[in-house]
């Protein structure tokens, strides 16, 4: 038994859904370090797309497609057929945000991001489901990584409600898909992160000092706590957690004081 052995990916294909910024691009980051021989990411804007794949090298191929609806889905799924035979990582990280306040929540935000939240995850996988059963075994099982968020583990006092609802429904349908799945050797785990800086959180990005002051390990997230988090759960360091979510976000969510948010008292 050696470090490598236990968090190598080396040889894996994997797929990463929104993998040209933000999260995503975090994760295929932590792929790539961690020895992925080819890692796939998708996202809708071409150039987006084309300009991460540049930035990060071969071993990233760039595809541009809309999850949202079930006929990108099949398209997506359709041409990582034409090119691979099995495929052995999944992550779901595409998702979509909507605030507005609540007796103005209009109908198509909800629609957009529940569909891409919790309906995308589910049917993404089912049509990838041949080739992750393909790169399945007992010894190697295949891997799909749900990136859910904390805001599905406790409320927020945002009006963003289907980003929270869906969210907290992807951790539990990790779960039951982790229970169905498994016996295929596909092991399905989440990842539900606090405040990174991304465009989905800009005040993370933007007012890294201000948002710091709510978690209790008085920073934001870097790009390291989310690869070696993604890394844990997707090699053979992490086949033994079936159908968990983990939080990776400082300590909002489990080690707050109260029900309030930490501050630190030097006021720092």
């Amino acid at each position: 038994m050696n470090l490598r052995d236990l968090f190598g990916l080396e040889g894996r294909v994997a797929l990463v859904t929104g993998g040209s910024r933000g999260i995503g691009k975090m994760i295929v980051e932590g792929l790539l370090e961690a020895g992925c021989e080819r890692v796939y990411i998708v996202a809708r804007k071409k150039e987006q797309v084309e300009e991460t794949a540049n930035e990060l090298g071969e071993k990233v191929i760039g595809l541009v497609g809309d999850l949202s609806q079930m006929d990108g889905i099949q398209q997506l799924a359709d041409e990582i057929a034409e090119r691979e035979d099995k495929l052995d990582l999944l992550v779901n990280n595409a998702g979509a945000a909507w605030g507005e306040p609540f007796e103005e929540f209009s109908e198509a935000g909800w629609h957009r991001t529940v569909d891409l939240n919790l309906k995308t995850p589910f049917f993404l996988t089912q049509k990838l489901y041949p080739l992750l059963k393909a790169a399945a075994s007992v010894e190697r099982p295949a891997k799909v990584l749900m990136i859910a968020s904390i805001d599905g583990m406790k409320t927020n006092p945002w009006e963003t409600y289907p980003y929270q609802a869906s969210k907290a429904g992807l951790i539990h349908l990790t779960r039951r898909m982790a229970a169905r799945l498994v016996q295929d050797n596909i092991i399905v785990n989440g990842i539900g992160p606090g405040a990174f800086p991304s465009a989905m959180n800009r005040a993370a990005r933007d007012n890294a000092e201000m948002v710091r002051r709510g978690v209790p390990s008085r920073r934001v997230g870097v790009t390291e706590d989310m690869a070696a988090g993604a890394i844990y759960l997707l090699s053979r360091a992490g086949d033994y957690v079936v159908g968990t979510t983990i939080p990776i976000d400082g300590g909002v969510v489990n080690a707050n004081i109260g029900a309030g948010n930490f501050v630190d008292p030097s006021g720092e």
